[in-house]
């Protein structure tokens, strides 16, 4: 039975690093591209992978409550890319482009909040203001889809040349379809 890779990374992570011959449906968009790509592999084993395993568990799921259930299975590449290269099996390396938009943003909530803490703890309890302010900033980022931090570190200098970063951001912060006409 014909095996298909199917990695659910976002496109920048695709581009830098990947399988040969795997096919490219990004999870933010996972939901409407899905069904298209996936009719086409009924009579297969369907394996999916990311990174780790996290987003490729998601995206079975999606698949799955869409209704599709090839004749081979899903299979989740437990593990996902990083494993795959821990095996030493070959990967095609693209240009290493750049930390994704959302991680950066959960980097700098992320340190923002720790060194508040610390500050606020040794130096003055004025600064735990600092870690009430990334708890609001996520909030608001949660209820209404947008991020500010996101769209800050879209215009730091590091991530001027990136030609899909508006795409990215809206993928970060909406998550659905509207950011493939962008």
């Amino acid at each position: 039975m014909k095996e298909v890779i199917i990695d659910v990374r976002e496109q920048d992570e695709y581009k830098a690093e990947r399988i040969e011959n795997s096919i490219n449906l990004p999870l933010s968009h996972f939901a409407t591209v899905a069904p298209g790509a996936l009719s086409n592999f009924m009579d297969s084993k369907v394996i999916i992978m990311c990174r780790s395993g996290k987003r490729a568990e998601l995206a079975m799921g999606q698949a799955r409550q869409l209704g599709f259930e090839p004749a081979g299975g899903f299979e989740v590449y437990s593990g996902g890319i990083l494993k795959w290269k821990q095996q030493l099996r070959p990967v095609i390396s693209g240009v290493k482009h750049h930390l994704p938009i959302l991680r950066q943003t959960h980097l700098a909530a992320g340190l923002i909040a720790l060194f508040g803490a610390i500050l606020g703890f040794t130096v003055h309890p004025g600064f735990f203001l600092m870690s009430g302010f990334v708890g609001l900033g996520l909030t608001v980022a949660g209820a209404t889809g947008l991020c500010l931090m996101s769209e800050i570190l879209a215009k730091m200098p590091w991530n001027k040349n990136i030609p899909d970063i508006k795409r990215e951001v809206c993928a970060a912060t909406k998550g659905d379809s509207s950011c493939q006409t962008i």
